[in-house]
This record gives structure tokens, sequence and C-alpha cells, in this order.
């Protein structure tokens, strides 16, 4: 679906802003940097403000649902305005959490704009390693439904729009969450996701390929979870020390061998994927906000893609993996996108 299209069904005015609008210069160009600087510490310092904004009020909440699953989160009420635009319910990526630089910088946004914000750690991410036993793999779909179904009925408020964002594996979640909605009886009015997995195959294998400094980090982050884990049920294996040295595909397959009922590692990928025309029956308005120079996401998956006339792909040329950062004060143009998406739904 052109954009175009989709502002026109969305009637707003003035127009949304679109990829192509993000036009950053100098080294900010530059996809390896905007994906370096997206979790950098500097990013990080340059958010106390807003860390302490999305802080005040914000309540701590543990979702039990189906098979004793706990999965934590954090609930954050706006001040606004008299009444809350709606509820925005946010997911994080792969080894991130309800702290990460990019939940933070679009939650403070949405608390201003006037949404209750909603972010959700997906199991063993964040402080969460102690709730449950197993250990969190991506085709745990059934539980994320179930928190946000969850969500909805505790903390959305009837007459008022429930929108959801996701960024990376995040962003993955995110779309099969809103393609699994109807089923579950979930109400989404809009979701934004931002630098998805689609082809879980294709990605392991440009980050097998991209620079050493993006596996080593993703590796460095897994491995120190897994540990985590490990300390936590020293009654389980999980791994053995010198498999933990392993690679990411054959540490992803040791897990998928070991711990589910995927048997091999191509049924286990092709579990959570949206490639091709998965996303062809989609009913749910989406965005789905890419950057051709994502040095871990594959432009190439998103081109290939068969889309309902419910989804908006826009592949802006800039913004590497998860970036999209503005300037070096890192004001971000995914908080422009994703609040304008969200805002015209409850002026």
């Amino acid at each position: 679906m052109s954009s175009s299209a989709f502002m026109d069904t969305a009637g707003a005015t003035p127009p949304l802003p679109l990829g192509k609008d993000f036009t950053p210069h100098g080294l900010l160009g530059n996809g390896h940097v905007q994906t370096m600087l997206s979790s950098s510490s500097f990013r990080r310092a340059a958010q106390r403000g807003l860390r302490r904004s999305l802080a005040i009020n914000a309540e701590p909440v543990l979702l039990e649902v189906d098979g004793g699953v706990r999965l934590s989160g954090l609930f954050t009420p706006q001040r606004a305005r008299e009444k809350a635009r709606g509820l925005a319910i946010l997911f994080h990526g792969w080894e991130g959490s309800t702290d990460s630089s990019y939940v933070v910088q679009i939650g403070s946004r949405l608390l201003a704009d006037g949404w209750n914000v909603f972010r959700l750690n997906f199991r063993d991410h964040g402080d969460s390693h102690h709730l449950n036993t197993e250990l969190f793999h991506s085709c745990m779909l059934d539980e994320v439904v179930a928190a946000t179904v969850e969500i909805e009925k505790h903390w959305h408020q009837p007459g008022t729009p429930q929108v959801l964002a996701g960024f990376s594996l995040g962003g993955n979640f995110a779309l099969r969450v809103a393609l699994a909605a109807p089923a579950a009886g979930l109400t989404l009015d809009r979701v934004v996701s931002v630098c998805p997995v689609i082809d879980p195959g294709a990605g392991l294998f440009s980050l097998e390929h991209a620079p050493w400094v993006y596996h080593w980090y993703f590796m460095h982050k897994w491995r120190q979870s897994l540990k985590r884990k490990q300390r936590l049920f020293p009654e389980e294996l999980f791994f053995k020390p010198r498999e933990l040295r392993q690679g990411l595909r054959e540490l992803t397959r040791t897990l998928i061998e070991r711990r589910t009922d995927y048997g091999t590692l191509d049924k286990y990928l092709d579990g959570y994927s949206v490639a091709d025309d998965r996303m062809a029956g989609m009913q749910v308005p989406t965005t789905i906000l890419t950057a051709r120079n994502d040095p871990v996401i594959p432009v190439s998956d998103f081109e290939k893609l068969t889309l309902s006339p419910a989804v908006e792909l826009d592949i802006a040329e800039h913004g590497g993996h998860c970036g999209f950062l503005r300037d070096w004060h890192f004001r971000s143009f995914t908080d422009d996108y994703i609040a304008a998406r969200f805002n015209v739904l409850a002026p």
C-alpha cells in the first residue's frame, strides 16, 4: 500500500511524516554510525531527563498468563491532559528491555503527548530472568499475545484508542501480535513496527556477515543473559560452558534442539517469520518503517513482501538499525513518526 493512500484513509492533516523526510547530514547519514549510536552510552546520558519523566509514577507490573508464565512490565499514566488519549504499548528488541534507549525515547514522547504508556519485558529480558524456568526464544508468541490481552483488560480505557509500537525483534512480535489480534479478541487501532525482523533465516545470515562488532555485541549480551539464567536455575542444564563459546547460529541450534519441540533450526526460524505473504491478511492498520542502510536486517526482505491494504511499508534511505537520530543531541525522527500516527487517532 502506498504511503499517500494510507494517509488518505487515515485522514491525517497535516500529512504524516515519511521515511523520505529523514535526511541526516554528515556522519549521521551512515547506517553503521546510526546503529551504534542508537544503543550507546552517549544516548543514554542524553536521556536523563526523559528517563526521569517516564519513571515518575511508573507502576511495576507482573502479568500472569496461561501455563503459569509470568512477564513483567511498567505502566506509566500520563499527566499532560485531563483525559488520556489512549493506551500505547511498547515492545523492545532482542536483549533489550523496558529501559532500552529507543523505548525510553518514544515512551517519554507519547507520555508528554497524553498517552498512558505500558512497556512490556519479554521473558528473560530486563530484570525478569527469575520469573520463568524455561528460556526465552522468539517463537513464544502465545504468551506475548496473552500478556497484551491482559494489558488491555486492566489498563485500556474503553472508548479510547489502543496502539502498539515495537523495535527490531519487538517489531517482529508487534506484527505477529497484530496478525493474531482478531482471533485473540485483542483491539489494536494502530501498530508501528520499526526495523522489524522479517525473515529470521536471512537476518541470521546478515548478522553473521555484518561487521564483527554486531555479532560480538549481540552474543555478548545473550551470553550474559544465559549465564544469569543458569545461576538462577542451577538444577537445569541450559548450556555447557564450552557451548556458550559457540557462534550465534550454533548456539541457537543447541537451544532449539535441547529446549524446544521445533526439532531443527530451520523450522524454528520459519516459526517467527513474517516474510513473503504472511502479512497479506493483516487487518490491523499497520506501518512498517525501515532503512535501506540497516546493516542488520536486509532491505530485500521488505521488498519481497506481499502486504494487505492495511499495511503501509515505508523504506527510508537512512536510519541504520533502529537509529533514525536527527542530530548529535540524539533527537529521534521515530518519535515524531510514531507519535503522528498515533495522535491522529485521538487529537
